[in-house]
């Protein structure tokens, strides 16, 4: 399959200013733009302003060829920069519960897992609940973002469809190589989410590999800090598990 997924200075040629998928890019400009309000994730900023993202519009929302492209994009990922992200955009429809978009995202990893053709990394544990566990795809540990229409207290975790961002772990390593950069990074973000969100800093945010942190729990945070954050999965790619239905194919 070619390559779906554009530039930023592409998506303009490719989706008329009235198609959905223009909208929805035009919010998201918007929002990594904001110098009034800054958006919290300060790699994806400079990922935006670098022109170092890349991006997937899909319709409908097919795992299979999300799990090609998402496949070219690990191959290629090194030579867009250092700040790079594949973030994906679906087609807007009725807004769902939380609950539901919650289900959707797991599901969706899972299957994306199965289509996987590459072994799981052997430094990375399958177990879920560990760690030093990461989503991987195609050899490449991934961290993953989900934001949904249902979020509304945690606006850093909106968008007006289901949307996703896999940014390969490598970036995070690349950025935050030594401690004080990690500690002025994460000071950052958590500065700029204090304001930008209507309900405090989830506790489950944390640096990869403490003990006490999952990463797991990190790629779907809840509207508020009351909400379970369990994984429906032990271990992915395991048990049978249905496909994402048509009736669920993402606001």
């Amino acid at each position: 399959m070619s390559r779906l997924y554009l530039r930023k200075g592409e998506v303009g040629s490719n989706y008329a200013v009235s198609s959905w998928q223009s909208v929805l890019f035009s919010e998201f400009e918007a929002q990594m733009s904001s110098e009034a309000r800054p958006f919290p994730c300060i790699f994806g900023v400079t990922g935006y302003r670098l022109d170092q993202l890349r991006y997937l519009f899909l319709d409908p929302f097919d795992v299979e060829v999300l799990g090609d492209q998402l496949a070219q994009f690990v191959a290629e990922s090194r030579s867009h920069g250092p700040n790079t992200s594949l973030v994906v955009f679906t087609r807007p429809r009725p807004v769902q519960t939380m609950d539901a978009y919650y289900r959707k995202f797991w599901l969706m990893l899972d299957q994306l897992a199965r289509l996987d053709k590459s072994p799981w990394p052997e430094t990375i544990p399958e177990q879920i609940d560990h760690p030093m566990w990461e989503f991987s795809f195609s050899g490449e540990p991934i961290f993953v973002v989900c934001s949904t229409p249902a979020h509304v207290m945690r606006q850093s975790r909106r968008s007006s469809s289901f949307m996703l961002t896999f940014q390969p772990r490598w970036v995070f390593e690349k950025i935050l190589g030594t401690e004080k950069a990690a500690a002025a990074a994460f000071a950052e973000v958590r500065k700029r989410l204090i304001p930008y969100d209507s309900t405090a800093p989830s506790p489950l945010l944390g640096r990869y590999g403490a003990q006490d942190g999952r990463e797991y729990q990190q790629y779907f945070l809840h509207d508020d800090n009351q909400a379970e954050s369990g994984c429906p999965f032990a271990k992915l790619a395991q048990a049978k598990t249905p496909r994402i239905s048509a009736r669920e194919e993402a606001a």
